[in-house]
């Protein structure tokens, strides 16, 4: 998918709503986890219920991972219900990968060619050559870990260098030279958007993906004010605070809820800002 593609689905759904599939089997319903392939089941209700409301989806590899290759065949089969649901569904592997050479060269033809996923997350702390290898790939992005929401982010992406700059400041500029806005977003946590219109004068055009709404008190309309772009740019990811809104067996309904409510909010806060 590339980024006039991206930003046409945005506008056509009146959403940057990402969805995360951080589907945990210890906080499925009874009925759910009874089944043969619960993570899958899972996903597939929630899917359902929010796929009218989302642009994309964020399954979090550890959730599969931890799970051995049960959990593997559940998230392909996870990604080929997405593309059978809504093809337009932008499909993020939030796997954080970082390495170099040839075993990135294999990172990106698992995610990107065995798996179908459009995106994947990076982590930057060994260079270039850990980006360029996903780059390569026609129509795929990555993501690239740049200011995060937790709060120990402070220990190194906040620190200032020599320049005065803050280290995550370096991440980007120096990353947004290896690629286009067509193929790299960057992570910018929701918890911070004080700092989302800085970093917008110095990366104007490239999509971010935030996360932080929801369950860490990141604010959809905080986000938007400070960091949409005129092609908006943004992708909000809310995980658990739309899939484990409810645990009981209506938790496909309040998902679908919560999904609709911040949808709702993005369409109106799309009229306003584009």
């Amino acid at each position: 998918m590339n980024y006039d593609e991206l930003y046409s689905n945005i506008v056509r759904k009146g959403s940057f709503l990402c969805v995360g599939l951080d589907s945990d089997p210890e906080l499925f319903p009874e009925h759910i986890s009874a089944l043969a392939n619960p993570i899958f089941e899972f996903n597939k209700a929630i899917i359902d219920a929010t796929a009218q409301y989302s642009v994309a989806y964020k399954p979090n590899l550890a959730f599969y991972e931890a799970c051995g290759v049960a959990g593997w065949m559940q998230l392909a089969m996870t990604v080929e219900y997405i593309r059978k649901t809504d093809p337009s569904i932008f499909i993020i592997a939030d796997a954080k990968r970082g390495d170099i050479g040839n075993t990135a060269k294999l990172y990106a033809k698992a995610f990107f060619e065995k798996m179908d996923f459009d995106a994947i997350t990076l982590a930057p702390y060994m260079g270039r050559d850990s980006v360029d290898p996903f780059l390569t790939c026609k129509n795929k992005w990555a993501i690239i870990l740049a200011l995060t929401s937790n709060p120990s982010a402070e220990d190194f992406e906040l620190e200032k260098l020599e320049s005065g700059q803050p280290l995550f400041r370096k991440v980007m500029e120096e990353s947004m030279t290896w690629g286009t806005k067509e193929n790299t977003m960057f992570v910018v946590g929701a918890t911070r958007p004080e700092k989302l219109a800085e970093i917008r004068e110095y990366c104007p055009d490239h999509f971010f993906l935030v996360p932080g709404v929801g369950t860490q008190g990141g604010s959809i309309a905080e986000v938007a004010a400070n960091g949409m772009n005129r092609h908006c740019g943004l992708l909000v990811n809310v995980s658990r605070a739309i899939i484990f809104a409810d645990r009981s067996d209506k938790f496909a309904i309040v998902a679908a809820e919560k999904a609709r409510e911040m949808a709702t909010e993005m369409a109106v806060l799309l009229k306003t800002l584009l």
